[in-house]
């Protein structure tokens, strides 16, 4: 529902931590405003990592999105049922109170994991999906996958028993591949063949960042295979780590691509395609492993990315198709239900804070001191 209306010639702000943090955001002065009423958003990849980190950076997303996919990337990483079980209690209780903030757990693939693992984790009823890191992909992916298509075959012959999805960090490792080459040689070289092996296999190529990546999701049984994509590989291009100097916030991984490769993305987001939906990929870091000799990959975006997806959309004109993207495409191909709650987004400019700090540091969040345009809130 799209409609225009009429807020008071004032400043206000809207607190998005609770009392472990500090930090707010800031409305402008506003005249007549368009008002976004839309179903409410779920965020389909996080990280929520875990201990301060978690307590600091679970509200933001548990302010905006009813349910998370959670990455299982910890140290050590989740690779059981009953880990996953604990992680998902530590995130409840980590909760703001009187939070309805559902959290969606899943295994780590391992070249160990057990076919009566995936039976577990489906009978749990806490356990979604299974995620695949190759090898030393990303951070904390040290004890990834090395052997797909060998050791593995038998896990992923029971995960097409169980329906249960496979989530694939889609790039190749070997150093020999150009570090931009990577999404591209693992579509031709992992993904394609795996799709053919097992030809229903629900498979979502995680935060996909190329043209490439793209073309083979929408030439793919919109059934059996889908994408998610973030806000930066939607508004950013691989210029924005190198622009007035290195920027350590803008680095992620998968890289930043080429300007091509983003205009490609956004064309496919807001075409309508059922196949892609929203997955933030937000990975916060505290700022001094970020701003380093060998700075983290992530970039943290929960506290703005549905005002730069709705950026996004409404620059492609497209705004009457961001629901389906944000709220509608992932809890379908997942086959749970839509949520019935609402909230609003309003054409209202403020500006995100330089940074959330705690008592043991900061994080930098994406956009950090620029002005945005979108501001959401609940109903």
């Amino acid at each position: 529902m799209l409609k225009t209306s009429f807020f008071p010639r004032k400043l206000s702000s809207v607190p998005i931590l609770n009392a472990r943090g500090v930090g707010a955001i800031h409305i402008k002065a506003s005249t007549t405003k368009m008002e976004l009423a839309i179903t409410r958003p779920d965020d389909w990849h996080l990280h929520l990592r875990d201990g301060e980190l978690l307590e600091a950076v679970v509200p933001h997303s548990s302010y905006h999105f009813g349910r998370a996919i959670i990455m299982p990337n910890l140290k050590p990483p989740i690779t059981t049922t009953a880990a996953a079980v604990a992680y998902r209690q530590s995130i409840l209780k980590a909760l703001p109170k009187n939070s309805d903030f559902t959290p969606l757990m899943t295994l780590y693939l391992t070249d160990t994991t057990s076919p009566s693992e995936i039976k577990l984790a489906r009978e749990s009823g806490v356990v979604f999906a299974v995620k695949l890191y190759p090898a030393g992909a990303t951070t904390n992916s040290q004890d990834g996958v090395t052997d797909l298509f060998g050791k593995c075959l038998p896990v992923l012959e029971e995960m097409v028993n169980q329906n249960m999805p496979l989530l694939v960090h889609g790039e190749v490792t070997s150093p020999d591949v150009d570090v931009f080459d990577r999404e591209k040689v693992f579509i031709d070289t992992v993904l394609s063949p795996l799709i053919q092996k097992f030809p229903q296999l629900k498979v979502v190529m995680e935060h996909i960042t190329t043209k490439d990546a793209a073309d083979f999701v929408q030439s793919c049984d919109e059934r059996f295979v889908a994408a998610t994509v973030t806000p930066q590989h939607l508004v950013l291009n691989r210029n924005s780590l190198f622009q007035g100097g290195l920027q350590p916030h803008n680095y992620c991984l998968p890289v930043l691509k080429r300007e091509i490769h983003r205009q490609a993305i956004v064309s496919a987001v807001t075409s309508g395609s059922k196949r892609f939906f929203l997955g933030t990929d937000s990975a916060p870091h505290e700022r001094s492993k970020k701003e380093c000799p060998c700075g983290c990959a992530g970039i943290y975006n929960s506290p703005v990315a549905l005002s730069v997806y709705a950026k996004v959309f409404e620059e492609a004109g497209a705004l009457d198709k961001l629901e389906a993207f944000t709220s509608f495409n992932g809890p379908d191909f997942y086959g749970l239900p839509r949520n019935t709650s609402k909230i609003t987004l309003r054409k209202t400019p403020w500006k995100v804070p330089t940074s959330f700090s705690f008592t043991w540091g900061d994080i930098v969040p994406m956009f950090a001191g620029e002005t945005l345009e979108w501001l959401p809130s609940p109903l």
